[in-house]
C-alpha cells in the first residue's frame, strides 16, 4: 500500500492558495493540510464560506484531499503568538479559541475534510496546571458535544511545551474528553515524550485522526528538511504501512515558505524513496 502525502500550506505563505494546489498536486501530492490564516482562506473574512467553497471544488479538480490545519501564529491576536489559547487564564480569551475552533469545523465541513487538527496551548506564567488542564478539559469538551460526530475527525496535536506534550497527555485528555483522535506529528516525538516516532504510530494506531513527518533534532523543536534531524522516516512510513494507515500523511516546513519552490517536490521524492 502506497502512503498518501500531503503538504501544510503554512510552508507556502509566499503562494497564492490556487498556485499552491495546483502545484502540490503536480508534484505528485495526494492532499493538502490547509492552515487556515490570513494569506489562505482567513476564516473572518466575510466571504470565507464562499472561498472554502471555491477551494473545494479546486481540490476536486486537482484531486487533493483536505486536512484542515489551526495553528496560525497571529490569526487571534496580532501581536501575541498563538494567543488565546484553551487554556488562557481568562474566560472571554478561552471563548474566542472554541468559538474560533467551532468556525474552523464548520469551514472543515465545507472542505470535506479528512480532519481538523488543534492543540492545546502554553500556559501562561503562574497559572496553575490542574485549573489549565480544567479549562483545556471542559474546552474540548465543549468542541467535541457541538461538533463532534461529524465527517471529519476532531484531532488533538501534542506540542512540545504545550500543556498536551506528548502521546500519553493526549490518551489522558482523550480519556476525559471521549470523541478524540490524535494528530500526531511525528518528529516531535523525538523532542518530548516516552515514544520514538515509529512506536508512536503503532502504539496509537487505531486512534490516528492525521499525521505528520518532518526532520527533527532530539530535544529541538524545529522543523526540518526530510533528510536533517534524528527522525527515522522509514521507520516511520513502514509503521504507517503495517498499521494499515490510510489517511494523509502531511510534511509541515513552516518556516521555509521562501524555499517552497525547492523543498515541495524535493520533499515528495524523499517520502516515496523512504517508503520503498
Amino acid at each position: 500500500m502506497s502512503l498518501r502525502y500531503a503538504y501544510n500550506t503554512n510552508g507556502l505563505t509566499s503562494h497564492r492558495l490556487d498556485d499552491a494546489l495546483a502545484f502540490l498536486a503536480d508534484c505528485g501530492y495526494a492532499g493538502v493540510a490547509l492552515t487556515l490564516d490570513v494569506v489562505h482562506l482567513d476564516p473572518f473574512a466575510d466571504d470565507a464560506f464562499a472561498q472554502a467553497e471555491r477551494v473545494r471544488a479546486r481540490c476536486d479538480a486537482l484531486g487533493l484531499d483536505v486536512v484542515v490545519e489551526t495553528g496560525a501564529r497571529f490569526l487571534l491576536d496580532p501581536r501575541v503568538k498563538h494567543e488565546p489559547t484553551l487554556v488562557n487564564p481568562g474566560a472571554e480569551g478561552r471563548h474566542r479559541r472554541l468559538a474560533y475552533l467551532r468556525l474552523a469545523c464548520d469551514l472543515a465541513e465545507v472542505l470535506r475534510a479528512e480532519a481538523v487538527s488543534f492543540w492545546a496551548g502554553v500556559p501562561q506564567p503562574g497559572v496553575d496546571r490542574d485549573d489549565a488542564w480544567r479549562w483545556l478539559a471542559d474546552g474540548v469538551r465543549a468542541l467535541v458535544d457541538s461538533h463532534g460526530g461529524r465527517a471529519y475527525d476532531l484531532a488533538v496535536e501534542p506540542e512540545p511545551g504545550m500543556l498536551v506534550e506528548d502521546a500519553d497527555d493526549w490518551a489522558r485528555l482523550a480519556a476525559e474528553v471521549p470523541g478524540l483522535t490524535l494528530a500526531l506529528d511525528t518528529g516531535h516525538c523525538v523532542v518530548s515524550g516516552r515514544y520514538a516516532p515509529e512506536q508512536a504510530v503503532a502504539t496509537f494506531a487505531d486512534r490516528l485522526g492525521t499525521v505528520a513527518v518532518e526532520g527533527m533534532r532530539r530535544g529541538v523543536h524545529d522543523h526540518l528538511p526530510l533528510d536533517e534531524g534524528d527522525v527515522d522516516l522509514p521507520a516511520v512510513l513502514a509503521a504507517l504501512q503495517a498499521a494499515d494507515y490510510q489517511r494523509l500523511v502531511t510534511l509541515e516546513l513552516s518556516r521555509d515558505g521562501h524555499r517552497a519552490h525547492q523543498l515541495v517536490p524535493r520533499s515528495i521524492e524523499l517520502l516515496r524513496k523512504a517508503e520503498s
